[in-house]
């Protein structure tokens, strides 16, 4: 499993590149079901001027149209960096199966994001998720997202 959650990140990475050069944040999103990509996005919050638009939850989005479903049961979400409150309750409430993380959120944190220091693994705790959750995957890479980020001109956090 190893090998394909590596893969996938990847494109999550990539993804998240091509926002920095955007001028989003730094943070990418890849939904697979059955080994093969339904969406990938990056955060679009500043491009939509929607706080709501994390990669993970514009990810979501795409997925549930292409899918003509809001069940995402059997669906990895990978995500660069550990999802917040807002986007682990998004997976919890589709349906996902599986999340794999890069990042943690403390991460995020240190870059200056204003992120709510919850854990997924204390809100699968919490929530009584049966989601599976695998973190640090390709870490310092994700967080190579963040020097990428923090060397623009004018970076933004949210």
């Amino acid at each position: 499993m190893k090998n394909k959650d590596e893969f996938f990140m990847r494109l999550a990475i990539a993804k998240a590149r091509q926002g920095i050069k955007q001028g989003q944040t730094p943070f990418g999103a890849c939904i697979v079901k059955n080994n093969r990509v339904v969406s990938s996005a990056h955060n679009l919050v500043w491009r939509n001027n929607d706080i709501t638009a994390h990669a993970e939850i514009s990810a979501i989005r795409e997925a549930c149209r292409k899918l003509k479903t809001i069940d995402l049961s059997g669906v990895t979400v990978y995500s660069t960096t550990e999802p917040c409150p807002m986007c682990f309750a998004a997976c919890h409430w589709a349906g996902v199966k599986r999340i794999v993380y890069g990042a943690r959120i403390k991460d995020a944190k240190r870059y200056g994001f204003s992120e709510l220091i919850i854990s997924n693994a204390r809100m699968k705790k919490i929530g009584k998720s049966r989601m599976e959750i695998s973190a640090e995957v390709l870490l310092k890479e994700n967080l190579g997202l963040f020097e990428l980020w923090g060397k623009q001109n004018n970076p933004r956090s949210y």
